[in-house]
Protein backbone atom coordinates (compact mmCIF):
# COMPACT_ATOMS: atom_id res chain seq x y z
CA UNK A 1 0.00 0.00 0.00
CA UNK A 2 1.36 3.44 -0.92
CA UNK A 3 1.83 6.30 1.51
CA UNK A 4 -1.46 8.24 1.51
CA UNK A 5 -3.08 11.31 3.10
CA UNK A 6 -4.30 9.34 6.14
CA UNK A 7 -0.81 7.96 6.82
CA UNK A 8 0.71 11.42 6.35
CA UNK A 9 -1.76 13.02 8.79
CA UNK A 10 -1.14 10.26 11.33
CA UNK A 11 2.62 10.74 11.03
CA UNK A 12 2.27 14.55 11.32
CA UNK A 13 0.20 14.21 14.50
CA UNK A 14 2.77 11.88 16.08
CA UNK A 15 5.73 14.03 15.02
CA UNK A 16 4.23 17.34 16.15
CA UNK A 17 3.08 15.89 19.48
CA UNK A 18 6.63 14.68 20.10
CA UNK A 19 8.40 17.81 18.80
CA UNK A 20 6.39 20.85 17.63
CA UNK A 21 9.59 22.85 17.06
CA UNK A 22 11.86 23.25 14.04
CA UNK A 23 13.25 19.66 14.14
CA UNK A 24 9.75 18.17 14.21
CA UNK A 25 8.66 20.42 11.35
CA UNK A 26 11.66 19.29 9.31
CA UNK A 27 10.52 15.71 9.88
CA UNK A 28 7.04 16.69 8.63
CA UNK A 29 8.66 18.24 5.52
CA UNK A 30 10.41 14.95 4.78
CA UNK A 31 7.12 13.07 5.15
CA UNK A 32 5.42 15.53 2.79
CA UNK A 33 8.03 14.72 0.16
CA UNK A 34 7.20 11.04 0.67
CA UNK A 35 3.48 11.80 0.16
CA UNK A 36 4.26 13.71 -3.04
CA UNK A 37 5.70 10.53 -4.58
CA UNK A 38 2.21 8.96 -4.46
CA UNK A 39 0.86 9.62 -7.99
CA UNK A 40 -2.68 8.58 -6.94
CA UNK A 41 -2.66 11.19 -4.19
CA UNK A 42 -1.37 13.90 -6.54
CA UNK A 43 -3.97 13.04 -9.20
CA UNK A 44 -6.84 12.81 -6.68
CA UNK A 45 -6.18 16.17 -5.04
CA UNK A 46 -4.36 18.15 -7.75
CA UNK A 47 -5.31 16.55 -11.05
CA UNK A 48 -6.86 18.36 -14.01
CA UNK A 49 -10.35 17.33 -12.86
CA UNK A 50 -10.01 19.07 -9.47
CA UNK A 51 -11.91 22.40 -9.22
CA UNK A 52 -9.75 25.53 -9.04
CA UNK A 53 -9.29 27.25 -5.69
CA UNK A 54 -8.27 26.36 -2.15
CA UNK A 55 -9.44 23.18 -0.47
CA UNK A 56 -8.81 22.11 3.13
CA UNK A 57 -7.86 18.43 2.98
CA UNK A 58 -7.41 18.07 6.74
CA UNK A 59 -7.53 20.29 9.82
CA UNK A 60 -6.33 18.93 13.13
CA UNK A 61 -8.67 19.91 15.97
CA UNK A 62 -6.03 19.42 18.69
CA UNK A 63 -2.74 20.55 17.15
CA UNK A 64 -4.20 23.18 14.82
CA UNK A 65 -2.36 22.29 11.62
CA UNK A 66 -4.02 22.01 8.23
CA UNK A 67 -3.24 20.34 4.95
CA UNK A 68 -4.48 22.35 1.96
CA UNK A 69 -4.53 22.01 -1.80
CA UNK A 70 -4.17 25.11 -3.97
CA UNK A 71 -5.31 24.76 -7.57
CA UNK A 72 -4.55 27.97 -9.49
CA UNK A 73 -5.36 29.06 -13.03
CA UNK A 74 -2.97 32.00 -13.34
CA UNK A 75 0.69 32.49 -12.59
CA UNK A 76 1.49 34.60 -9.55
CA UNK A 77 4.45 36.25 -7.91
CA UNK A 78 3.76 36.94 -4.24
CA UNK A 79 5.29 39.90 -2.47
CA UNK A 80 7.74 39.07 0.32
CA UNK A 81 5.80 38.03 3.42
CA UNK A 82 5.99 35.94 6.54
CA UNK A 83 3.43 33.91 8.45
CA UNK A 84 4.00 35.68 11.75
CA UNK A 85 4.11 33.22 14.64
CA UNK A 86 3.28 30.32 12.35
CA UNK A 87 5.24 28.12 9.96
CA UNK A 88 4.56 26.83 6.48
CA UNK A 89 5.75 23.91 4.37
CA UNK A 90 5.32 24.06 0.59
CA UNK A 91 5.36 20.78 -1.32
CA UNK A 92 5.66 20.77 -5.11
CA UNK A 93 3.50 18.32 -7.05
CA UNK A 94 3.81 19.46 -10.68
CA UNK A 95 5.88 21.94 -12.66
CA UNK A 96 7.83 24.17 -10.26
CA UNK A 97 7.75 27.08 -7.86
CA UNK A 98 10.60 29.56 -7.53
CA UNK A 99 11.20 30.43 -3.88
CA UNK A 100 13.08 33.41 -2.45
CA UNK A 101 13.96 33.93 1.19
CA UNK A 102 14.54 37.50 2.35
CA UNK A 103 16.32 39.21 5.22
CA UNK A 104 15.65 42.64 6.66
CA UNK A 105 18.41 45.19 6.16
CA UNK A 106 16.86 47.49 8.75
CA UNK A 107 15.07 47.10 12.04
CA UNK A 108 12.97 50.21 11.97
CA UNK A 109 9.22 50.69 11.83
CA UNK A 110 7.28 51.02 8.60
CA UNK A 111 8.19 49.60 5.23
CA UNK A 112 11.03 47.08 5.62
CA UNK A 113 14.15 47.22 3.49
CA UNK A 114 14.80 43.65 2.33
CA UNK A 115 17.54 41.78 0.52
CA UNK A 116 17.26 38.29 -0.99
CA UNK A 117 19.43 35.74 0.84
CA UNK A 118 18.42 32.45 -0.77
CA UNK A 119 16.79 31.53 -4.09
CA UNK A 120 15.85 28.06 -5.25
CA UNK A 121 13.32 26.13 -7.32
CA UNK A 122 10.97 23.53 -5.86
CA UNK A 123 10.54 20.72 -8.35
CA UNK A 124 7.96 17.91 -8.21
CA UNK A 125 8.40 15.84 -5.08
CA UNK A 126 10.34 18.52 -3.19
CA UNK A 127 9.14 20.50 -0.17
CA UNK A 128 10.43 23.68 1.46
CA UNK A 129 9.84 24.88 5.01
CA UNK A 130 9.47 28.39 6.39
CA UNK A 131 9.85 28.59 10.14
CA UNK A 132 8.11 31.25 12.23
CA UNK A 133 8.87 34.74 10.93
CA UNK A 134 10.84 33.65 7.84
CA UNK A 135 10.24 36.21 5.10
CA UNK A 136 9.75 34.56 1.72
CA UNK A 137 8.07 34.99 -1.65
CA UNK A 138 6.84 32.50 -4.23
CA UNK A 139 6.60 32.62 -8.01
CA UNK A 140 4.63 29.92 -9.83
CA UNK A 141 3.41 29.40 -13.40
CA UNK A 142 -0.11 29.15 -14.83
CA UNK A 143 -2.20 26.20 -13.61
CA UNK A 144 -0.17 25.79 -10.43
CA UNK A 145 -1.37 23.24 -7.89
CA UNK A 146 0.07 22.85 -4.43
CA UNK A 147 -0.69 21.79 -0.87
CA UNK A 148 0.20 24.30 1.83
CA UNK A 149 0.26 23.95 5.55
CA UNK A 150 1.23 26.06 8.50
CA UNK A 151 0.91 26.25 12.22
CA UNK A 152 -0.71 29.25 13.86
CA UNK A 153 -1.32 30.52 17.35
CA UNK A 154 -4.72 29.16 18.47
CA UNK A 155 -7.59 31.61 18.18
CA UNK A 156 -5.22 34.31 17.00
CA UNK A 157 -5.30 33.55 13.30
CA UNK A 158 -7.86 31.99 11.01
CA UNK A 159 -7.19 28.39 10.07
CA UNK A 160 -4.31 28.11 7.63
CA UNK A 161 -2.88 25.25 5.66
CA UNK A 162 0.47 23.62 5.36
CA UNK A 163 1.90 24.92 2.17
CA UNK A 164 3.40 22.22 0.14
CA UNK A 165 3.41 21.75 -3.57
CA UNK A 166 1.35 18.64 -4.07
CA UNK A 167 0.03 17.98 -7.52
CA UNK A 168 3.16 19.07 -9.31
CA UNK A 169 4.27 16.08 -11.19
CA UNK A 170 4.78 15.14 -14.79
CA UNK A 171 1.89 17.12 -16.25
CA UNK A 172 1.29 20.46 -17.87
CA UNK A 173 0.00 21.83 -14.58
CA UNK A 174 1.80 22.89 -11.46
CA UNK A 175 0.45 21.85 -8.11
CA UNK A 176 1.70 22.19 -4.64
CA UNK A 177 0.77 20.92 -1.24
CA UNK A 178 0.82 23.02 1.83
CA UNK A 179 0.84 22.17 5.44
CA UNK A 180 0.06 24.88 7.90
CA UNK A 181 -0.59 24.96 11.57
CA UNK A 182 -2.39 27.11 14.07
CA UNK A 183 -0.99 27.30 17.52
Amino acid sequence: MSYDLDAFVSDCRAILKRDPGPRGREDVRIHLEKLLTNREFVESYCGDHVPRGLKVLYEDPDLGFQVLAHINDKARVSPPHDHGASWAIYGQATLYTDMTEWEREDDGPGQAKLKPVKKYRLLPGHAGIYQDGTIHSIDYPDSARFHPGDRHQPRQHPARAVRSRVGQGPSDDAAAGDMTSRG
